[in-house]
């Protein structure tokens, strides 16, 4: 099963993908506008749980370095531009987003 990431920063959502087909819509928060989250193509390339500090429940570290798609400890933060350029996400969203995603998984960020 082929899974990819579709993130669009201006939406604020993230799409799972399965096989090109959606499976599942998450909402994100992406980076405010000194610190924009990075548009183009990356991997996912580790992962860790409870990584401490901001991160939430799990962190999720793509190609761009020192950016990653984790969970948060402000979760009334998510749906908004606030962070430093990584993907916030719900932790119980991105939990459940890392069981699924092996590394390795494309991330596509687009406006």
């Amino acid at each position: 099963m082929a899974y990819e990431i579709l993130i669009s920063v201006g939406r604020r959502r993230l799409a799972l993908m399965q096989n090109g087909r959606t499976i599942k819509r998450y909402p994100i928060a992406v980076g405010k506008m000194l610190t924009p989250t990075p548009v183009g193509t990356y991997r996912i390339i580790n992962k860790q749980p409870n990584p401490g500090g901001p991160y939430g429940a799990m962190w999720m570290g793509l190609s761009a370095p020192h950016y990653g798609i984790h969970g948060t400890n402000n979760p009334s933060s998510i749906g908004k531009r606030v962070s430093k350029g990584c993907i916030r996400m719900f932790n119980r969203d991105v939990l459940e987003l890392s069981r699924i995603l092996p590394v390795g998984t494309k991330v596509y960020i687009g406006r």
